[in-house]
């Protein structure tokens, strides 16, 4: 079974073509047209697409193909137990449902490294119960930058994956206290949810997961496209269920 999946993010849109559960390639495009454009000459068996930006109907008009649309409603493989479903991101959803299945069952945390920090818990029992938000990377240092008077704008690049413990000048100490303090963050957290759940396994993602790679233990993994893997489980379990 070939699933096509499309998430399309604020800026970009990720896409992938899955064999049952193996990856057979990832592109990643600017806009719908391109998506469209490439995914034509692609024969799949099912698809499903997960949008923060177009409803169904409006990606109707651009995708000439039956797909699954991922909303609050659609099926999971594993219990919604979020207080308010409605208002829960559906890249969190996908993430949970990504790790839970890269693990094989819970207990499960998924943390997603992007403009925001999300993490989501699956239980033991397969429930999932949410988690935790808070400012990546990038908006850590802008919040900086825009609420004080004289801080400058800094950036963490590739170019430097693990900023010096001790800053030197401002902008060297500004990454430091970002990069550090959310590493601690992610480190601490982790440590709070090992000791309530001891076989806890542990699945990070997202554009800034690259600067976390020296946190991967044998129970902490690294899966850049994490999302992908979710949304293609969300769509065999549909399938399957139909």
């Amino acid at each position: 079974m070939r699933n096509l999946i499309i998430d399309i993010g604020n800026t970009r849109t990720k896409t992938a073509l899955f064999s049952g559960q193996e990856v057979l390639w990832e592109e990643d495009f600017g806009n719908l047209g391109q998506v469209a454009s490439f995914v034509q000459k692609e024969k799949f068996d099912n698809a499903i697409m997960s949008s923060v930006k177009w409803d169904k109907g409006e990606l109707k008009d651009v995708f000439q193909f039956d797909f699954l649309f991922l909303d609050f409603q659609t099926s999971l493989p594993i219990k919604n137990n979020y207080q308010s479903p409605q208002t829960l991101g559906l890249d969190r959803v996908a993430a949970a449902v990504g790790a839970w299945a890269l693990a094989g069952k819970g207990p499960v945390l998924g943390i997603d490294l992007g403009t925001c920090i999300t993490y989501e818990f699956v239980d033991p029992k397969d429930n999932y119960l949410g988690g935790g938000i808070s400012p990546g990377l990038q908006m850590r240092l802008l919040a900086m930058h825009q609420q004080t008077a004289k801080l400058p704008l800094a950036s963490i690049s590739t170019e430097e994956l693990s900023p010096e413990l001790i800053g030197g000048d401002t902008l060297s100490c500004l990454k430091s206290g970002v990069y550090h303090g959310t590493k601690q963050e992610l480190e601490g957290i982790i440590k709070e949810y090992q000791s309530s759940y001891k076989d806890l396994r542990v699945y990070i993602c997202g554009g800034d997961a690259k600067f976390f790679e020296s946190l991967t233990k044998d129970y902490i993994f690294v899966i850049p496209n994490l999302v992908l893997y979710g949304l293609n489980r969300i769509l065999i379990y549909n399938v399957d269920k139909n």
